[in-house]
This record gives structure tokens, sequence and C-alpha cells, in this order.
């Protein structure tokens, strides 16, 4: 299979895709849009994209874009532990406190504050695409005092030398990441205990209590669930739909019936996936 990523190589997305598909052909794209477009118009079998992180939150390019532009279904969804290093070229080991430049991505740089605030609290920082890409730079531009966030296979990929291991401010810092499919498409990566099942709501707009209702259909069920999240329909103000996660597989019976109670109260309802967790 190919398998396409968030690159380039060394990413987090990237350590997903390795642990997941070894022996599978990985091909890193330069943007989320890039990867899912590519999976969406079958030029690779899966595209992994981030999804969630536990301190930051959601990746909203990847919703918006699952919703409005890729027709795509998550297969699985995978959880990887974030680890934050500050690396450097070997040439300013010796002097990495005299870095003039901090890059990494946003959601690096803001899960790093604390250290970044303590030891670099005027020296500036720029946001890249990925935390790779980071990486690469400051490989790329020894002559510049630079260092990057980024995790222990960026350093390997990119010949860097950890300055500082473990610059993260929280212990538990978890990413998910989505892989997705064209719709019909399964992938099988061995057993897993935990599943989940997401939907995308648009309530009615004239009707009051429309969540209260959603809400109740899933709760005297006993279906819970693990997140509800809205987000813009970007078709005029006030104007939302809703992602909702359920901690349970599709079944023939349970959510079925949850589903028809929402359509039934005027909603719009859009199954996105029903799919496994994988812990790495």
């Amino acid at each position: 299979m190919k398998i396409g990523f968030l690159g380039p190589n060394g990413t987090f997305t990237d350590l997903a895709a390795r642990h997941l598909f070894k022996d599978e052909e990985r091909i890193p794209y330069v943007s989320i849009p890039a990867c899912m477009d590519a999976a969406a118009e079958g030029e690779i079998d899966a595209a992994i994209v981030p999804l969630e992180n536990s301190i930051e939150g959601s990746v909203n390019i990847t919703i918006d874009y699952l919703v409005h532009e890729a027709v795509l279904e998550i297969a699985s969804e995978a959880v990887v532990p974030i680890k934050q290093h500050l690396l450097v070229h070997p040439e300013n080991m010796d002097s990495w406190q005299e870095a003039e430049l901090i890059c990494s991505h946003s959601h690096a740089l803001a899960q790093c504050h604390k250290f970044l605030h303590k030891h670099f609290k005027t020296v500036p920082v720029e946001s890249m695409a990925s935390t790779a890409a980071a990486a690469k730079y400051v490989k790329d531009h020894p002559g510049v005092k630079a260092a990057a966030i980024a995790n222990s296979l960026a350093a390997d990929e990119y010949g860097l030398a950890k300055a500082v291991e473990d610059i993260h401010d929280f212990g538990y810092n978890h990413t998910v990441f989505a892989i997705l499919t064209r719709p019909g498409r399964e992938l099988s990566f061995g057993n897993s205990e935990e599943y989940k099942t997401t939907l995308m709501i648009t309530l009615p707009s004239d009707r009051a209590g429309a969540l209260h209702q959603v809400l109740s259909a899933f709760s005297w069920r006993k279906l819970n669930l693990s997140k509800i999240e809205s987000r813009p329909m970007k078709t005029g103000l006030g104007k939302y739909f809703f992602i909702i996660d359920i901690n349970f597989k599709l079944d023939e019976v349970l959510i079925p019936g949850a589903i028809a109670e929402l359509e039934a109260l005027g909603c719009s309802v859009t199954l996105l996936g029903s799919y496994p967790t994988y812990h790495i």
C-alpha cells in the first residue's frame, strides 16, 4: 500500500505511520489538505493526519477539511505520546543557550511555553509547517544560531543534537492521529479493545432546545460521549455543526436508533467513521 502522512520525514505523523505501516511505502506531503486530497483522489491508500492534541485541542483544519472538502472516512486512530526536545546543529551544541531563533510547529511552541519563557524569553520564535520542517531548517542552516523543537525521530533523521530533552510543559501530552481512507476501504492493524464512532451533526435552525434533545438521544441509550465540539458551518454567523465522538462501535440497534431519532428531530447526521483506537 501507499500511505501518505504530514511530512517531511521525522514528524510525529511519520512516527505514527512507521508504527502502523512498517512494511508499506510511506509518502510525505507538505500539508494536511494535500495529504487528504491524495487519499480522496486515490493516489494513496490511506492518509495519516493529526486530529487532536491533549494540550492544544482539536486540529481544526483536519476536521474542517474532512467535513467540507475531502470525501473520506476515519478508518482508525492512533494515540501517540508527544515528547519534545530542543534540537540544535552539532556545531552549536556547546552554545545552544545563545540561540537567536527558536522554530517549530505552532502547537509544539505552545506545548513548550514554560521552557521557552524561562530560557529564551527575548528570543523570537518562528512557526513552521511541522516540527520536522523546523529540524530540517536547523540542519540546512548551520551558520544560523537556531534551535528546533521536535522529536527524537527528527533528531536522528536530520543529524541534530539534543541540547535539552523533554522540554514540554506537561508530562501527559498525546496526539491523536486519524487514518483516513476512501469510503468502504478497510484496514486492519490487529485487535483493539477500544472503538469509537464519530458523527457530524447539524441542528435545525428553528427548534429551541435542539442540542439538549440531541444529547438525550444518546443519554437514555447509555451511549457515552467522549467529545462534543462545535465548528462553524462557514455559511454565516451563528451557524455551526457538531462533532460527536461515541465510545461505542457502530452496531445494528443503538447508534442507528439514535441517528434515526436525531433525523426525526430535523437534524442532519453524517457518519464520519466507526473505528478502532491504537496506542503507540
